[in-house]
């Protein structure tokens, strides 16, 4: 008897360890869901829809991109935060609940670090300097010295406290010495709006947003906010090249996943998301859009890349004094 058992503990020892490989195997094997922490119709609910409708030929499963928005991305990124660990729930997130929301509200419920397992970054979507043309400012050196012999006198629209486009400006203040005044809105548009009017001067607003406005000539481009130029507007010069050293605002877009996710799992989703990042159709959409391709879509990268910013930014936001509950 002996001898017949043997053999067969063996076999059924050996098979044991190729359970859990079965199973990672399988994942996924139902939808996934895709939180967007904001309303439907911006910019980051398009580019969220646009992976999530070419990620099944990747990976096999459907995606669904939910709408979770709410206190500036924090509610969608709580939800996604408290999910089970197990690749299913994924955040789309942005500069805001991944970097800037830490240091601008008095309390979140989830840790941009802690809290997540970094996936992949998309991209970035710039910044840029634009004026009314009532604005007797073709540059940036020029900006900076009528605002500095005219002061008081130069306004910023932004979208809201806390936006990267307010942000910005107290950056730009802080690296010109001067004092634009800051006009908060409730969104982008109003504040286009009143830019359009001349009720203001200037916004630090997006590059998707501005294009129109700029191939009409009612608004005039001074600078990008980023290190490099904007492939969507390569003959306007950065801010940085025209002597604010350093100067490096954007909206990051990056993945994630509920801290926690075994790693094979995040590994082959970040492997089927920078498949569809390198398809000629998305990256020709994005490139649309004025999205700039992020330098690495490893998760390491994002890992690096996510505490780097919230420290920026917290700099910033304390120079604004905005604090949000």
């Amino acid at each position: 008897m002996k001898r017949f058992l043997a053999p067969l503990l063996v076999a059924c020892a050996s098979a044991l360890p190729m359970v859990p490989a079965a199973h990672a195997e399988s994942f996924p094997d139902k939808p996934l869901m895709l939180v967007v922490p904001f309303p439907p119709g911006g910019p980051t609910d398009a580019m969220a829809r646009t992976l999530a409708a070419e990620i099944k030929e990747h990976i096999g499963q459907t995606m669904i991109v939910e709408n979770r928005g709410g206190a500036g991305g924090n509610i969608g990124s709580e939800f996604v935060a408290r999910a089970p660990a197990d690749g299913y729930v994924l955040l789309f997130g942005t500069s805001g609940p991944l970097a800037i929301n830490s240091s601008l509200y008095r309390k979140i419920n989830y840790d941009p670090v802690k809290s997540f397992a970094p996936v992949i970054q998309v991209g970035h979507l710039p910044n840029i300097l634009v004026v009314n043309p009532s604005v007797p400012a073709k540059n940036v050196q020029e900006l900076i010295a009528y605002a500095k012999s005219h002061p008081g006198k130069l306004s910023y629209a932004s979208s809201g406290n806390g936006a990267s486009s307010h942000l910005a400006g107290v950056l730009f203040n802080s690296m010109a010495g001067v004092d634009l005044q800051h006009i908060p809105y409730k969104g982008t548009g109003p504040a286009l709006n009143d830019l359009l009017g001349g009720q203001v001067s200037m916004s630090f607003t997006d590059v998707l947003t501005a294009m129109p406005y700029l191939k009409a000539g009612k608004l005039r481009a001074l600078g990008v906010t980023t290190a490099e130029r904007s492939q969507a507007l390569p003959d306007v010069p950065t801010l940085a090249e025209q002597g604010l050293k350093g100067y490096d605002v954007s909206v990051f877009f990056g993945i994630v996943a509920p801290a926690g996710t075994p790693t094979d799992r995040v590994k082959k989703l970040n492997e089927a998301f920078a498949k569809v990042l390198a398809t000629p159709k998305v990256k020709q959409q994005f490139a649309s859009q004025g999205l700039e391709p992020a330098p690495s879509t490893s998760p390491e990268a994002l890992a690096r890349f996510i505490p780097a910013q919230m420290s920026m930014w917290a700099t910033v936001v304390k120079q604004s004094g905005a604090q949000l509950d």
